[in-house]
């Protein structure tokens, strides 16, 4: 059930960025990990937090593909520090939106 949330969430910020990135007409990224870095080069979310959300999209890789094999141990140990990543990432998204 964590691990699904996990997947949603993650899922719900590459399609927040890929609307992002139509809405200012940015080049089309190949990947979901340059979803992030596009949005991280226009200035729309800060460098830093686009590289960390770039490793996320690695990771929703991971829980859809190799879903049966998963290290749960090393899962936990990524959500503890990944729930914090998305957080910001809704903190910088929503100011954002408040800005207009």
């Amino acid at each position: 059930m964590v691990l699904h949330a996990m997947l949603i969430s993650i899922q719900a910020a590459i399609d927040i960025s890929s609307h992002l990135i139509s809405k200012n007409q940015l080049k089309r990224p190949t990947t979901y990990r340059e979803t992030f870095e596009l949005l991280g080069q226009a200035g729309i979310i800060s460098e830093e937090l686009a590289g960390e959300l770039s490793d996320l999209a690695g990771l929703r890789n991971v829980l859809v593909h190799i879903y049966g094999q998963l290290d749960l141990d090393e899962i936990y140990s990524v959500l503890q520090n990944d729930l914090k990543i998305l957080r910001s990432f809704r903190d910088e998204i929503k100011e954002l939106f408040k800005k207009g």
